[in-house]
């Protein structure tokens, strides 16, 4: 292990206790990189406690890890709010603490992570220098930020930023809530990096900031410190913490390499290399009239199999050509997370002309590897609660594609993160609502066909863009 992770909290310019905690170590069976953000709530002393309860009852539950991966982070979460209500009821100098904590296993040898967040820490994404935001803010003002309805800049200013609608603390069983606790995975590539951070970071430092630090040269050690003094230079209104975890693995390389040996390299099947005897190797020793015999019989055993294995094959391929155009061509295709195949099954198989995208069942972002068709007359597709389409990294196509039936297609209230492009569509089908595209090269793509060899006139039809400062509601 080199740099791989690091953690580091600072009280800040104006508070006069630190109330944050973090853990940046390895565990789980030394399988995971433990990454994780806690921030206090309660006062001078209650916030500090539920931090530390919260931290230690996440390690605990860590110490043996069982079960699948998710439910093992959720475990940690609620025992810690068990724990905190407990201490609540004990001493009524804590009747109001309570925290808000992100926590994310790394398993960098699967590059994998895996999340769970309930609050406004923040879990966030460094690929290729850009840096995405994987957890929801569980507050007003982060869902008016993520919705679109506020600027990164008049968020971090807001005079509500700093409340929270969940929290470890405020109320009991969050088991049987299945929305309380976010969850989420994601694949943690060679050179990805991991910021998990209190608001104290996020509420000083931009996202723009924040990336020139962390794409910077320098140790997770140095860019940590540097996260946390731009935050102090800027106002320090508040604790700052922040938890790096970097995958340092060098990207797969694939050459050829010479390897001296008698039995085939099965590790290098990409690299066919005919090695010749060394000078000192014996050569075998010429064969003698008995194994000639034995030669000429395998000669011929030889040549009746082939014949035979001829026949057959020419057989086959008479019976199969009157049905070759039922055949399916296997292809190597691309890998489709589940996500995005519940989604293209909803849109092709959606009863009525609405589709209601619910964050309840697409808690994270729907990572696309491959278009989603639609080939419906009319549709209007729509986000209850927060709905985001993010590239995968290396997709290089559009999120949506739109058949030349569609008539009348909506998308209401939706976000698309990284792509070339998000829509391609064959007509002006298409009406937009309170749709957000966040780092997208092109938005939309019209593709028009006209007759051959005709004389076409007439104006091309074009999309009026209003962007509209819609009314908050907070009912769902």
């Amino acid at each position: 292990m080199t740099d791989q992770y690091f953690g580091i909290t600072d009280t800040g310019k104006e508070r006069q206790n630190n109330e944050d905690a973090f853990i940046a170590r390895q565990g789980a069976g030394n399988r995971f990189i433990i990454a994780c953000v806690i921030d206090g709530v309660g006062g001078y002393a209650g916030g500090e406690v539920a931090a530390g309860i919260a931290r230690e009852a996440i390690l605990q539950r860590l110490e043996k890890p069982s079960g699948d991966i998710i439910s093992m982070i959720i475990d940690c979460l609620e025992l810690a709010n068990e724990r905190i209500i407990q201490q609540k009821q004990l001493n009524k100098d804590y009747a109001q603490m309570s925290c808000v904590s992100t926590l994310a296993l790394a398993d960098i040898s699967n590059n994998q992570f895996y999340y769970a967040h309930v609050g406004d820490t923040r879990l966030y994404l460094l690929r290729d220098g850009s840096l995405v935001k994987i957890s929801h803010d569980q507050s007003f003002v982060g869902f008016l930020e993520e919705s679109g309805r506020l600027s990164e800049e008049e968020a971090m200013n807001h005079p509500k930023r700093n409340e929270i609608n969940k929290a470890l603390g405020f109320e009991s069983h969050l088991g049987k809530s299945t929305d309380y606790i976010e969850t989420g995975q994601s694949p943690f590539l060679s050179g990805d990096m991991l910021l998990l951070c209190s608001d104290g970071l996020t509420d000083m430092l931009s996202s723009t900031e924040i990336t020139g630090i962390l794409t910077r040269k320098g140790s997770l050690k140095e860019k940590g410190k540097q996260l946390i003094d731009a935050a102090n230079n800027n106002g320090g209104r508040d604790n700052v913490t922040v938890v790096l975890v970097h995958n340092d693995k060098a990207p797969q390389q694939h050459t050829a390499t010479a390897i001296k040996q008698r039995e085939p390299a099965f590790a290098d099947t990409a690299s066919h290399t005919i090695e010749q005897p060394a000078p000192d190797d014996k050569a075998e020793p010429p064969a003698t009239k008995s194994s000639k015999g034995i030669i000429a019989v395998l000669s011929i055993l030889m040549l009746l199999f082939l014949a035979s294995t001829l026949y057959l094959y020419l057989q086959n391929k008479t019976l199969n050509s009157n049905s070759s155009a039922k055949q399916s061509t296997v292809v190597a295709g691309k890998v489709v997370n589940a996500e995005q195949l519940k989604l293209q099954l909803a849109v092709s198989s959606v009863k009525g002309h609405t589709l209601t995208l619910s964050d309840t069942d697409y808690k994270t972002p729907i990572i696309i590897s491959d278009a989603i068709r639609i080939d419906k007359d009319t549709l209007i597709i729509k986000a209850k609660g927060r709905i985001v389409f993010q590239s995968d990294s290396g997709y290089k196509g559009v999120a949506l594609k739109l058949s030349a039936k569609c008539k009348s297609i909506v998308l209401d209230s939706l976000s698309f993160i990284n792509f070339n492009t998000v829509v391609s569509l064959a007509n002006n089908a298409l009406d937009l609502k309170n749709v957000r595209f966040v780092n997208c090269k092109q938005s939309i793509q019209s593709e028009l066909t006209f007759a051959d060899k005709k004389y076409i006139s007439g104006k091309l039809p074009y999309l009026v863009m209003r962007s509209d400062s819609l009314p908050f509601s907070n009912k769902k």
